[in-house]
């Protein structure tokens, strides 16, 4: 079923807001999935905050046409998924993930930063940890020196403590 022109620029106004929101476009060529598999893709991306849809590649150029992800616009051809995201890995980390266990979803392309990525680039962008990760990591850098101040600090007090209490444990005990 064909969409009428109003039905085609309410397509672009949806894409258009979300790509104004998302940091990382990733596309995969979906030829040969089954509706099962499709449906399992979109669980997997709306768990992870990620706006996946099939479009037709003339509308997904007129959405992007003006921002960063225009760049990608050459590689808008064939049957393609499109994954956009606010996190700057989810996206890609979504596809490449679900394209590991599914040899008929083929990565192809992507956009990050105003730069055209191949495949690799977004394989290589999937494999960054998350935002929450790099946090978590960060928070635990930053709590290493306290607790080793910290341990050290016990130490030496337990050594002054213990030097303090041994001669007058000496004079009680004569």
């Amino acid at each position: 079923m064909s969409l009428n022109r109003n039905e085609k620029a309410a397509v672009v106004t949806d894409v258009a807001a979300q790509v104004a929101r998302s940091q990382t476009l990733a596309l995969a060529e979906y030829r040969g999935l089954t509706v099962e598999h499709l449906n399992n893709l979109r669980k997997q991306a709306r768990d992870k905050g990620v706006y996946l849809h099939v479009l037709k590649n003339t509308l997904a150029r007129r959405a992007v046409a003006g921002t960063p992800f225009e760049v990608a616009s050459d590689a808008m051809v064939g049957p393609l998924i499109y994954g956009f995201s606010e996190d700057a890995v989810a996206a890609a980390k979504v596809i490449a993930d679900f394209a590991k266990g599914n040899d008929k979803l083929i990565v192809k392309a992507g956009a990050y930063a105003g730069k055209v990525l191949n495949a690799d680039g977004v394989k290589a962008l999937a494999n960054i940890p998350t935002k929450e990760v790099l946090l978590s990591q960060l928070a635990g850098l930053l709590k290493s020196p306290v607790q080793r101040t910290a341990a050290v600090l016990a130490a030496l007090a337990e050594k002054k403590g213990g030097g303090a209490e041994a001669p007058a444990a000496e004079a009680a005990a004569a």
